[in-house]
């Protein structure tokens, strides 16, 4: 199999090259979740406006003065758009945590702090280095 060639060190860095592309995963939905709550917002806001009165819209960089009737829709537009994007992105971030699950197993993967056998034991060794990380010799 092809999991045995693997060096312990490539397992680790697959593992943390998987573990990376989740916080990527996570810090776009945090993105696009400021920025749809930044277009709900003015959307509220033109909402009250008349149709006929200006605005100004960023479109590549560059300024833009329309009317508030011409604004809204695609406003309305980018915004479902978003909301469709973030669905998109949180089911590749659950499907990544599966994937990262299954290669933990896989490869008997365990996380520091997370194995809960000794807790009492951790408790005193964490009393004794004094919030040092020591390597104990086996």
């Amino acid at each position: 199999m092809a999991t045995k060639k693997m060096s312990q060190e490539q397992i680790i860095a697959g593992f943390q090259e998987m573990r990376q592309q989740q916080r990527q995963f996570a810090g776009k939905i945090s993105d696009i979740e400021m920025d749809l709550k930044e277009h709900e917002l003015v959307i509220e806001t033109l909402k009250e406006v008349d149709d006929d009165r200006k605005c100004f819209r960023l479109v590549g960089g560059v300024l833009v003065e329309r009317t508030v009737k011409d604004v809204l829709p695609a406003l309305v537009n980018n915004k479902d758009q978003m909301g469709k994007l973030v669905e998109s992105l949180t089911k590749q971030l659950e499907q990544k945590g599966v994937e990262i699950n299954q290669y933990r197993e896989q490869h008997n993967l365990k996380i520091k702090g997370e194995d809960s056998k000794e807790p009492e034991k951790q408790d005193k060794d964490s009393a004794k280095s004094g919030g040092v990380l020591v390597a104990k010799d086996s």
